[in-house]
């Protein structure tokens, strides 16, 4: 099985970038990053010590419902390019553990598939969950406060047919 792991959606991040407001109808607040510890959900790195961000409440699901949790995040405040590099841990996570967590299709947590994990086990125990016919796609949610980091998805791998090739 192959994974990918996704940023906040560019539309999302377009939004807030533009004066949109936050996930509880307020504008982000902006601030300016004193060194690690500001990871953006866009790009997905630190936001480096003198550059500005912004704080805001930030909700990955689709729509209001008891299981939607919302939090707050940090996003870059001049514009970031998404993060791409989908196969490889994002850079910006660099604590020694993070909660994964298992949720399906109908954006619900899936009980019991929460637990927290050592950074570099975060893939294989994504693969594990993902593996299941009740989860959707997984969240990585900070071990120490719960926010929302990122989301991991399952990429499909098409499948080749046996078939002869016509000479």
């Amino acid at each position: 099985m192959t994974i990918s792991f996704k940023a906040m959606p560019a539309a999302d991040a377009e939004h807030l970038w533009k004066g949109g407001a936050d996930a509880y109808g307020r504008q982000p607040e902006t601030m300016t990053s004193d060194g690690p510890g500001y990871p953006c959900r866009h790009c997905l790195k630190n936001i480096d010590a003198g550059e500005e961000l912004l704080v805001l409440a930030y909700r990955p699901f689709p729509e209001l419902q008891p299981y939607a949790e919302t939090g707050p995040i940090f996003l870059h405040k001049q514009p970031c390019r998404r993060y791409a590099a989908e196969e490889v841990l994002p850079p910006m996570l660099a604590s020694t553990d993070y909660i994964v967590r298992g949720y399906g299709p109908d954006d619900r947590i899936v009980y019991g598939s929460g637990a927290v994990t050592p950074t570099e086990t975060i893939a294989s125990r994504a693969e594990e969950l993902l593996a299941r016919d009740d989860i959707a796609y997984v969240h990585v949610r900070s071990a120490r406060n719960n926010c929302y980091q990122c989301r991991i998805d399952k990429v499909e791998v098409p499948a080749f047919a046996d078939t002869a090739l016509a000479i």
